[in-house]
């Protein structure tokens, strides 16, 4: 069970009985639970008395083969005979026998990745004492079943669908509708049953001895930071895996004790609208996996919620007045204390009220805006601690149409508001087929009765969730919300049928690949596709984002070449454009005939007569982009690509083009031959162009120009272009290409009588060009970082073919995340950082922004500003991202 490692560590904290040895702020080694656990029994609160077994014992644990520090297990000891004396219960006594709960305990929430045990320390004897004390045999034998599936699933591996066939045959036999039915003598039958069922499973006889049962949960929950769930979650929230999660051993109090005792899940506002107001729901006679779990349809906690819901079961509320007046006054107490929305779980034991767990609530954006909002507005935070409570990423959620409340609606059936927004796809009812499907392109709404934790990938493939079973506290909406996927729980009329891949909805049948459209604000399917609307970005978000500006450095541009984009980005905030690739225009279908001439043509005249043809249509390009983004300075990229990828490359396209052209087959053919290129990557592209074939280059400047000065005519705004040398390696490159943009630039105003208003820069794409920016800024007006190609070319990795293999390295950990989403701070960053320095030693005010996809990227923007950049650029969609992670990075630094 040992190892000798760190002799001398304290390994095992405890808490309750007054007193706590731990404290909110040691989460790191406490994990999340454990350290809230300790802190509300520090305020005096309810909490059942324990001891947490700390997150360096996972680390210990794997490090060192899966083996225990020698101090461990008597510590364990230690903690556990305190635990007995606090409590005035023996672990194992026969007559007095006390009973504790093992729970994982990261130090960030993963809701429903690892693995509990309840009940533990029951056997044949000691459910006999449990009974005897309780004066409730049927809860000590209910309390004991329950044990028993848990334990068999969770620790030894055993099919939890076997206990629940059991079950369900028992009930069927004697007519039984709910497990409430079932008497003391009937789960005393079920024990055997069970017992008898896992000894067959495992070969040898369920584990009776307390301790035993005790290391093997402890062990249970150590091996479910490594399950396949658990790396899932952790990929997709950015959580290392070097965190460990602790073990947080508590001492059992049951929610199963009849109709005075109860369990639930609450949040002290609404975790999907962000609403004042207590939100949650409870059981009664139950515990708290049913809840979670959505393998009972809980009730409301408040009378408000029930009468929006219209539900018919009395709420909390109403059933417990006097434990909800006391849980109330607990929300009250815990939101003012961690200044923050809290998401709790509880149990009523014979009317006496119990806490179990708090932790900051997983929300949805929506929700994290308004609660953010609210909360500055209340006092209880400022405003930079609102901008800085909102992820970024979760912005993308609001940033998407939704809805219609105006269009007609096929509604199949309704559910719970789980979790908001619109989704639309195919219909899957299994999380493999989800995730291959996604991988596809397809988007895909993801059926099940209800899901369970290892759903993971499958949700998050998925466009949206749909559950049969579960309420708004179930293991779908609560990941769901994390998530950012719209999500319908509780849909009862549904009728899956796993095996025919059908769900019906009375007499509707809807198959597997059949399109649906749920609406996670109103709880509705749809049958069919239905009509969206653009997002309204005011109130609170409009809020949110101008204390956010306010706080921010950086500027932000977008990445856009179409006035539609442009458009779109400039209603997102943009403040200029970072990227325009003005070769996404020379495909355009109007325009690619001209251009295939210009390549074709034997000499200078010929390219310079096609350019003619496509002069007018760039120029108007560059127009209509000017008079969107008006005094927003513009980044245009001068065309960067290689030839051969505007020309046709099959016998079929060649035909099809020879005919539309009138040029001749066997030309194109050959011309596309002589273009080719083993690494067109790095080949004849970018200013290797520009040096070649000037005609093209100076063709782009004129249009930009002209653009420029017939715009200010039009509208008295002057436009500001930033014209960008692409790929540049040398400073004798941009020297050369930047005199031929100027010199263009004066023919234009001279024959205008405009006056252009431009700088002349390049794009830092090349390690060498990193290194050598000193030489480069002494023509470079800007640097543009293009971290795209500039990770390519250190890594040597082609961002078109390196994902067959990326995801192996981040397995392994050669990679802690794909240096294409997110900058690779260490040796791209480093370039970016030396040539941001050389840089600014050889120009002063030397302009430097990043353009590449990590633009608008939270942790890669957190870099740029630790580097002193003046801006990023993204896609229209994440510039409200960028700006909220702008001024993120800009508070960190503030302190």
């Amino acid at each position: 069970m040992s190892a000798d490692v760190m002799t001398g560590t304290k390994w095992v904290y405890a808490f309750g009985g007054g007193d706590s040895e731990g404290e909110a702020g040691m989460r790191t080694l406490l994990g999340g639970k454990g350290a809230n656990l300790a802190e509300m029994a520090k305020l005096g609160l309810p909490v059942p008395p324990g001891f947490t077994l700390t997150t360096s014992v996972c680390t210990a644990y794997y490090e060192n083969d899966r083996q225990y520090p020698a101090e461990l297990k008597g510590q364990v000891e230690t903690a556990l005979a305190q635990l007995e004396e606090t409590v005035g219960k023996k672990f194992g006594d026969p007559a007095n026998p006390l009973l504790v709960s093992v729970r994982s305990g990261a130090r960030a929430s993963m809701p429903g990745m690892m693995d509990t045990v309840l009940n533990l320390g029951l056997n044949d004897t000691t459910v006999a004492g449990l009974a005897e004390l309780s004066g409730d045999k049927r809860f000590a034998y209910d309390s004991y079943r329950r044990f028993i599936q848990m334990y068999s699933d969770v620790v030894l591996g055993v099919d939890h669908g076997i206990f629940e066939d059991i079950l369900d045959a028992f009930k069927d036999e004697n007519d039984y509708q709910l497990d409430t039915d079932l008497s003391a003598d009937d789960w005393e039958e079920i024990v055997g049953d069970y017992k008898q069922a896992a000894a067959s499973e495992l070969g040898r006889e369920f584990p009776s001895d307390p301790r035993e049962q005790l290391w093997g949960a402890i062990g249970a929950v150590f091996a479910s930071w490594m399950t396949n769930r658990a790396k899932t979650y952790r990929k997709l929230h950015d959580i290392p895996a070097s965190w460990g999660t602790a073990v947080n051993v508590q001492a059992m109090v049951f929610g199963n004790m009849g109709e005075t005792s109860a369990t639930g899940v609450a949040f002290t506002r609404d975790p999907s609208t962000g609403d004042t107001g207590y939100y949650g729901e409870f059981l009664v006679n139950a515990q708290g996996e049913d809840v979670v779990a959505g393998i009972r349809t809980p009730q409301c906690l408040t009378e408000a919620m029930r009468e929006k819901m219209g539900d018919d079961a009395p709420s909390m509320e109403a059933a417990m007045p006097d434990s909800y007046a006391e849980l109330a006054a607990v929300f009250d107490k815990l939101e003012r204390h961690y200044r923050d929305m809290q998401d709790i779980e509880f149990t009523v034991e014979q009317g006496r009220l119990w806490m179990l767990q708090t932790r900051n609530g997983k929300r949805t954006a929506k929700a994290a805006l308004k609660i953010a909002v609210d909360m500055a507005s209340e006092g209880l935070i400022t405003e930079n601690e609102a901008v800085m409570r909102v992820d970024p990423a979760q912005l993308d959620q609001l940033l998407h149409p939704t809805l219609d409340p105006e269009s007609e609606r096929d509604v199949l059936t309704a559910g719970l508001p789980a979790s908001p927004g619109a989704a639309c796809g195919a219909v899957v009812f299994d999380s493999d087929e989800a995730e291959e499907r996604a991988k596809s392109g397809e988007k895909v709404i993801l059926v099940r009765i209800e899901t369970s934790p290892e759903d993971i990938h499958g949700m998050h493939a998925a466009e949206g969730i749909v559950t049969a079973r579960g309420g708004m506290t179930s293991h779908a909406a609560v990941v769901a919300r994390g998530m950012g996927r719209p999500c319908v729980s509780g849909a009862g009329q549904i009728k899956i049928d796993y095996n025919a891949k059908t769900f019906t909805v009375g007499r509707r049948v809807i198959k597997d690949g059949d399109i649906v459209t749920i609406d996670g604000a109103s709880g509705q399917v749809l049958y069919g596709e239905a009509k969206m609307i653009k997002p309204e970005l005011t109130g609170d978000f409009a809020k949110l984002m101008a204390w956010a500006d306010a706080s921010r450095r950086m500027k932000v541009r977008t990445n856009a070449e179409t006035p539609a984009d442009c458009e779109t980005a400039v209603e997102f905030g943009a403040e200029g454009i970072g990227l325009c690739r003005t070769e996404h225009m020379f495909f355009d279908a109007d325009r690619i005939a001209a251009v295939r001439e210009m390549i074709l043509s034997d000499g200078q005249d010929g390219r310079v007569t096609a350019l003619d043809k496509i002069l007018p249509m760039q120029r108007d390009d560059f127009k209509a982009i000017f008079r969107i983004m008006e005094t927003r300075p513009c980044t245009i990229r001068l065309l960067d690509p290689p030839l051969h990828e505007f020309l046709p490359h099959t016998a079929e396209d060649v035909a099809d083009v020879a005919e539309a052209t009138g040029l001749s087959a066997d030309l194109l053919m050959q011309r596309a031959r002589d273009l080719a290129e083993s690494n067109p990557m790095l080949g004849h592209r970018g200013c290797r162009l520009g040096i070649t074939y000037p005609e093209i280059y100076e063709m782009q400047a004129r249009a930009i120009f002209e653009a420029q000065v017939a715009v200010e005519k039009e509208t008295g705004v002057k436009p500001v272009a930033e014209v960008m040398i692409p790929l540049v390696a040398t400073a004798a490159e941009l020297s050369i290409l930047k005199a031929r943009v100027a010199g263009v630039a004066a023919a234009v105003a001279e024959e205008t009588g405009g006056e252009p208003k431009y700088l002349i820069g390049t794009m830092i794409e090349l390690p060498r060009a990193a290194l050598r920016a000193g030489d480069i800024a002494r023509d470079a007006e800007f640097f543009s970082f293009g971290t795209n190609d500039l990770t390519q070319t250190t890594f040597g990795l082609s961002r078109d073919d390196a994902g067959k293999f990326l995801g192996d390295y981040l397995e392994a950990g050669i990679f802690e995340k794909d240096p294409f989403v997110s900058l690779d701070k260490d040796g791209v960053g480093d370039l970016v950082q030396i040539a941001a320095e050389r840089g600014r030693a050889e120009r002063d005010g030397l302009k430097l922004g990043i353009c590449g996809e990590h633009g608008g990227d939270p942790a890669s923007i957190d870099f740029c500003e630790e580097t002193g950049l003046d801006y990023v650029s993204c896609s229209p969609y994440r510039v409200p991202i960028a700006r909220l992670a702008a001024a993120q990075a800009h508070l960190r630094r503030q302190g």
